[in-house]
Order: C-alpha cells, then structure tokens, then sequence
C-alpha cells in the first residue's frame, strides 16, 4: 500500500462471518476480538497501516467443543471486504432508510445517516437520489449543511410496493460533498411496503390480509457445508419460494448479508434471528459465556447491518432460553428487546419459547415485553392463552412437518394467529437423526437420546438437500396456496424395507414412486392431495376409485389398492364432473443412464459463481429408477472446479468434498464453480454399469 493510499483517506474490513472466538491483528497489533462467529463486524484498520507491505491476520479459535447444537462450520466462512474511503465519509450501516408514510398516490421516504472525520473548517452538503428497479430517477432531494446525524425526506410517486408476490426494489444514492467536491458515495436497496399486525385484524401487509406459510432454515448450504457463495444462498431462498413459502425464520443467528439480498429479491419475510440461547448453557462452551459481555453488540450489529432490508419483518432475541423460570429473563428481554428499538424502531421483537413441563403460563411477563410471541411446538395452548390476553399476537416459530394440517387450520381460523413456521424448510447438516424414519432394528430416538453415527445431518425439512421437495413440501404448499390443485405420493409399504418408525420431527416415508418390486397385489396406500372437489384414480387405465376432497378429509384422498406395475394416474375433478388435470406416476425399469439437469449453465467468470447440477438414474424412457443406488463420479473439462457432491442420503459415508458420490433414491447432486477465467466448460458423471451423460456451461465476465 503506497503513501497515496494512506493519505487523507480511511480503511475498514467488514468481516461477515467468522467462526468463532477470533481476533483481527494488522502488522502484529491487535485490531479487535470478537467471540460470536454471526456477528458480522467492521474494524477501521488505518492506525495499524504503513506504506508498503501490509500483514493481516485472523487468529480463529473454534476448539471449545461443543459450542454449537448444529453444524458451524469453522474460520472464515463468509465475505471479507475492504472499504476505502475518503477520511471524511458516510459511516458504514449508519444510512437508515424508512417509509413513514405510503399510500397509492405516493410515499414518503425518510434517510439519516452518520458522517465520519467531520472537519470544523469544512463545508458538507449531500445528494439523495432514489431509483426504480428499471433504473428511473423517481426521487431527489439535497442537503446544503449536514448536520450529524443528518435527516433527508423525499417523495416517491406511485410507488410498486414490496410484497412476495412483487418484490418491487428501489435504490437509494447518497453523495457526500465536502467544499463543493465529492468526498464518498453509497448505495442502499431499499423497499416501500407497510405491515401491520393485530389480534383483531392478523398481519396486513400493504393492507391485505397474508398468513404466513414459513419454514426455519441453518447457516449451512448442504453438501457446501458452512461455505456462504452468494450463489447458494441465492439457491435456497429459490428453493423456498418454489415450494410454496413466503416466510423464513434464520434460526438461531443471523444469516449471511447474500441470503438476507436474495429474500428482497425474490419475496421471502424474514425473522432475522440473533442468538440460540442467552446465559444458561445448551452446550458447555456455547454463546453463554459472552453473552453478558457481548449480546448488546451483537444485536446492534445484526440490526444495523439488516434494517434497510424490506423482506425483514422482525427481530427475533432469542430461542427457547434455557432459563426460563428465572425472573431476569424479563429484564434481559426487555434490554435486548430496547436495543433493538433504538437501533430500528419500525419493526416488531419476538422471540421464540417453549416449555418442557407444565408451566406455559410462567411465560406471561415476558410475553409482555415481546411485539409478537413466538410459539415453539406449543400452539395447542393458543386458545387459553387467547383467553387470557386478547391482545396477544402469536405466531408458531416451530411446528413439527406432520402437524402441517393442524396448524394451518390454525392460522386460518384465528386472526390472532399469523403464521406457523416448519421445523425446517431444508434438510441442514448437524442435529444428526432429526426426522429421520428408521427400521426395527435400527437405534431408536432422538440425537440427543444416543448417538445416531453415521447420521450426519437433519432429514426434518420439506426439501432434502438435492433440492428435491418431499411430499410434506407439496401437501403444505396446497394448504397455504389453493392455487395449486393436485399431487400424488405414494406410502412405503410397511415391511416394504423394513418395519418403519417415525421419529418425533419426521413424517412417513412417502415418495414419487411407482415401482415396488416384490409387492404385487399386496396393499399400498396412494396419497392424494387436491383443491379439487373430488379426485379419481386409474391404475393402467382402470378406475380403481373417487374420493371427496376438502377440509374435512385434509384436502387429502387416500386409496388403498393392490400393486400392479404400470402408471398409476390422479385425475381432479371439478364441481361440474369433469376431468380438468391429471398427473401420473409410471413404473421405471432398469437403470440405463445418468441424466444432468443443471439449475443454470451461465455463470459469472468470478471465482465465486456455482452451477447446482442434478444427476438421476433414469431407464430407457428417461424415467427416474427410484431406488437406483449407483456410485456417479463427475469430472469437469475447462474453466470450473468441483467443489462437493453427495446425495440426500444423510447417514451416507461419502466424502461431500470430492468429486465421487452414490446416487439415493436415484439422485445426487454436485456443485461446479467458476474460475475467474471465462470460457466454455463440461461437465461429465459416469458410473461403471450406467450410459455417461455431460452438460455444457459457460462462464463469462
């Protein structure tokens, strides 16, 4: 770094994530310490610099164990950025942008922000211009002194408001001028929508009734680990949407900035989550021995760092707090719930609680220093408690995935009730066993009961970690979306593979298959889900039944019928008898080859950008073989790298950091990044009994 580059100017480092317990040193001096591995942090690094060459360091100290009920990953897992500046500058997440008033003919947004190294001989003034998603100038306003902190209102005209079904963004441009000259420049995304809640009325956002259809998700990516690429990040919220949900809960820690982007983005609420638990421990080496130093901080950082994005609908401090009973739980809500407000104070605090015995109740007092309640598992006390304080908001922070219906109804007949939230949406890494079903034979009960080796991860999502909905996915989705009107599944016969239990987050085993060799003419259940009145089912052309469907039967229609190899097809019927769609499933026959389906083939020559891939085993028609279990290696020609693969199996010993994996189900899925070079590539997966198949891609600056 020259003299030049230090010069009159200022640098910082904005660490997104860094887990955990680490510290920054710039030439041997220590810069900062910071034991939350969530927490993004930014240190002002220009004391610590010389001309010439600069050493940076990050000491990370992730040996405590265990520190973490879930899978943390370790080190530097998120972004790192450098930003310079002019001495005198806007100061990084001070701009707060807010729409205090929005109606259709136009809405007001309103702007503060802090200024660093101000000058008492300088002259500042500012420039605010806000931008439509097509890039129009639809707002400006100047500031001819800036104060500190400054204050900027302006008008947008008919403005597109932020919802999930139109997640419209604007863009908001501050030019800092020191004497007449541009000294710094920054760019806020932004949303104009407005969101109301009450016990009387539900949530309203922009004035229309919406119930939330939500789903918890961890940090990790799947077969990427801890690893936060913007472009799995962007994936999982794709991920959500395409299964129907339009709310998200980060459990239990603040997400990556890139997750929080793709929610604006594409439409997902979110409860930006801060800490698993607060002073008594869950783990012996977990966040309880900084909290007391550290959890102010850390919600300051979440809440500035987030509050500009429009997809955040609340705070959440905390998750079923281990000390529940105790009587500071109160004041320590009540001071984490503060801090939130004085950084934010346009959005909601909640938290979420459980109890393990009898005693609900004892969570009144705190209840009252929370916006909106958060009910892990415990919905069922929703009328009493209703009873109780008519003015309760509540809304169901966990759920198990075999309640879907229940508490759907739930949501749907109590206005006080605004949304139920799945535990989880996606099948995450750590909490190994969580809603797996298992055989007579295997160990029994939960991760926390005995060991569940070689179980790895949590099966408890409506989506596995190939990105393949599960039936549960598809069944929830046509409870919050009537549009969607009909899908079918089918029971693993019991015995089929063994006698099956369940375990207390997971559901049946249920999947897209028609093909279960060895059953002929015995029974095997045929789930039907539908909005249509009725449905009917055929079986090689015969109609083997019709069955009502509507609230009172689930909007599900089960037949029990003889297996017979061939296409089984679901037929929706309207209120006037007719057939108006159907979908089927047809038997596969033998594995023939790999098909790759890759979820984009244009990719940013960035080093950063990733291409999600695919692989089934089909037979000759291109039918998935669905028990087909085939070793796959993938190998890629050009400017890419294999960076993992796996399947969804989550007891399976297969390495998800090479390049080699073993289909489940008849699927697996690898992950190919660019390189910075941009160019053409393939993608190849061979397997020694099974057709090859290769994909193209291309990267591109």
């Amino acid at each position: 770094m020259s003299a030049e580059d230090l010069a009159g100017k200022r640098h910082r480092l904005l660490f997104e994530g860094v887990y955990e317990r680490w510290t920054l040193k710039v030439n041997g001096r220590e810069v900062g310490f910071r034991p939350y591995g969530y927490s993004s942090v930014i240190y002002d690094i220009t004391p610590y610099l010389v001309p010439g060459e600069n050493s940076i360091e990050v000491d990370v100290d992730n040996s405590n164990q265990k520190n973490c009920r879930w899978y943390s990953g370790s080190g530097i897992y998120r972004n790192v950025k450098l930003l310079s500046t002019a001495e005198t500058a806007i100061e990084p997440w001070s701009l707060f942008i807010t729409t205090p008033k929005v109606d259709a003919g136009a809405a007001t947004v309103a702007a503060t922000f802090n200024v660093d190294g101000l000058k008492p001989d300088s002259r500042l003034t500012a420039e605010v211009e806000v931008f439509d998603g097509d890039g129009n100038k639809v707002g400006s306003a100047s500031l001819p002194e800036v104060g500190n902190p400054p204050e900027v209102t302006l008008q947008v005209a008919t403005p597109r408001l932020w919802s999930p079904e139109s997640p419209s963004l604007y863009t908001m441009r501050l030019i800092l001028k020191e004497n007449g000259n541009e000294v710094d420049r920054t760019e806020e995304t932004f949303g104009i929508r407005t969101i109301t809640f009450s016990a009387d009325d539900g949530l309203r956002l922009n004035g229309e009734p919406l119930i939330l259809n939500g789903g918890c998700v961890h940090h990790d990516n799947g077969i990427l680990g801890a690893a936060s690429y913007d472009a799995a990040e962007a994936r999982k919220v794709r991920l959500m949407k395409e299964a129907g949900f339009n709310a998200v809960r980060t459990s239990h820690n603040p997400p990556s900035p890139a997750f929080l982007d793709e929610c604006d983005r594409q439409g997902l609420l979110v409860i930006d989550e801060a800490f698993d638990g607060w002073r008594d421990e869950k783990n012996s080496n977990d966040y309880h021995l900084f909290f007391d130093d550290w959890a102010l901080a850390d919600i300051e950082a979440m809440v500035r760092r987030d509050r500009n994005h429009p997809s955040i609908m609340a705070w959440s401090i905390g998750n079923e707090v281990m000390e529940r009973k105790k009587i500071e739980i109160v004041t320590t809500a009540r001071k984490l719930a503060a801090e939130c407000k004085r950084n934010d104070p346009t959005r909601p605090v909640t938290q979420a609680l459980c109890s393990w015995d009898a005693d609900w109740e004892i969570y009144d007092p705190l209840a009252e220093e929370l916006d909106i309640v958060g009910y892990n598992y415990m919905i069922h006390k929703s009328e009493t408690d209703h009873q109780r304080d008519p003015q309760r908001v509540m809304w169901q922070t966990e759920s198990y995935p075999a309640d879907a219906f229940s508490n759907w109804v739930k949501t749907a007949d109590n206005p006080y009730i605004i949304g139920d939230f799945v535990w989880t949406a996606i099948d995450y890494i750590g909490e190994s066993g969580i809603g797996r079903y298992h055989y007579t034979g295997q160990t029994e009960g939960e991760h926390y009961t005995r060991p569940q080796w070689p179980w790895h991860g949590a099966y408890c999502g409506d989506i596995d970690i190939t990105g393949w909905r599960k039936p549960i996915s598809h069944y929830r989705d046509f409870l919050y979306n009537p549009q969607r009107k009909l899908y079918m599944a089918v029971r693993e016969p019991d015995g089929y593979h063994g006698e099956v239990r369940t375990t207390q987050w997971g559901v049946w085993p249920t999947w897209e298959s028609w093909n279960w060799e060895g059953h002929e003419n015995k029974p095997v259940e045929v789930e039907v889900a539908s909005r249509y009145p009725r449905v009917k089912l055929y079986l090689n052309g015969a109609l083997l039944g019709e069955m009502p469907v509507s609230r009172e039967n689930g909007y599900k229609a089960v037949f029990t019928i003889a297996y017979e190899p061939g296409v089984l097809r679901a037929v929706g019927v309207d209120e006037n008898a007719n057939e108006v769609e159907e979908t089927t499933l047809e038997t596969a026959g033998a594995p023939y080859a790999i098909r790759l389906t890759p979820d984009k083939t244009l990719l940013a020559a960035d080093n950063q950008d990733i291409s999600f891939v695919v692989a089934e085993v089909v037979d000759k028609q291109g039918r998935v073989v669905p028990e087909a279990a085939a070793p796959i290696e993938f190998s890629v020609g050009g400017p890419a790298a294999i960076i993992a693969s796996g399947s969804a199996d989550l007891a399976s010993m297969d390495s998800y950091m090479t390049p080699t994996t073993t289909t489940w189900k008849g699927r697996a899925i690898v992950a190919v990044k660019s390189t910075h070079t941009p160019g053409s590539f393939k993608l190849t997966a061979t397997s020694p009994k099974l057709k090859s198949a290769t994909t193209k891609l291309k990267s591109a600056k």
